[in-house]
């Protein structure tokens, strides 16, 4: 079972969007996917029909229910575990439990019959985001061309460093890449942030091919709880992140 994580220490650059389509994708390739919202803003979960009442992924930190129990099938490959608004709160006091670093690997220990698991991580480094990085074997970095987003993703790159060497051996940086770019667009700022990062000797490896661009679809397909591969197929959107998810699969072999 591979555990990915989706993670940047800031918000809007495409994080929820991107752990969706990934495990979309996945699941299109006929893997079985299950997908962990763990960001308070429950964004990732709005966009699957859940019954009310369903266990959610606070209930888990609380270990009033396994993350296995939790789990909720929304396709034919994908299951989900969902979040609710109250995670914010609940994620304050699972950050003072002792052991709450290795919480989400030791759950994902008990998750049977799946080939990958990708985790949405919440936009902060807090309590959630340090135990999703603990569970992983890769975390995939997305990042808008501009000055605060490489000052987030800096930030989250000293802490993988860090969790990497007291806490998961195998974690690592699987790969950066740029949404809402492409090297057509005639915006100078981006591509001078982009070719900074390419030219940089520690960082300019770690960038990807695939870069995701503009395009309508993805929030259409979310507002409509679809994916992106049903809404709009031929779309931009669906495009890019089939070959973002190829490149993934590439990368970790």
């Amino acid at each position: 079972m591979h555990i990915l994580s989706f993670a940047n220490n800031k918000g809007g650059v495409g994080k929820t969007t991107s752990a969706l389509c990934v495990a979309h994708a996945l699941g299109e390739q006929g893997f079985q996917v299950a997908l962990l919202d763990c960001d308070p803003q429950a964004n990732a979960s709005k966009t699957f029909k859940v019954p009310t009442g369903r266990h959610h992924i606070g209930e888990v930190l609380e270990e009033k229910v396994s993350l296995a129990e939790a789990l909720y099938r929304v396709g034919p490959n994908l299951q989900l575990v969902r979040a609710e608004r109250s995670l914010a709160q609940q994620e304050k006091v699972f950050g003072t439990q002792p052991d709450y670093i290795f919480f989400l690997r030791d759950q994902l220990a008990g998750v049977k019959d799946v080939d990958y698991v990708v985790i949405d991580t919440p936009p902060s480094l807090a309590a959630l985001t340090v135990a999703s990085l603990v569970a992983s074997e890769a975390v995939f970095v997305p990042l808008h061309p501009e000055f605060f987003g490489n000052e987030g993703m800096t930030a989250l790159l000293d802490m993988c460093s860090r969790l990497q060497k007291n806490f998961n051996p195998k974690l690592r940086v699987g790969g950066i890449f740029f949404t809402e770019y492409a090297s057509s667009y005639r915006r100078a700022l981006h591509h001078q942030v982009v070719q900074q990062l390419q030219d940089d000797p520690t960082l300019g490896p770690l960038v990807m091919q695939t870069t995701i661009r503009e395009n309508v679809a993805l929030p259409e397909s979310q507002s409509m709880q679809q994916s992106i591969f049903s809404w709009a197929p031929q779309s931009n959107g669906a495009l890019d992140y089939k070959n973002l998810t190829s490149e993934i699969l590439q990368k970790l072999k």
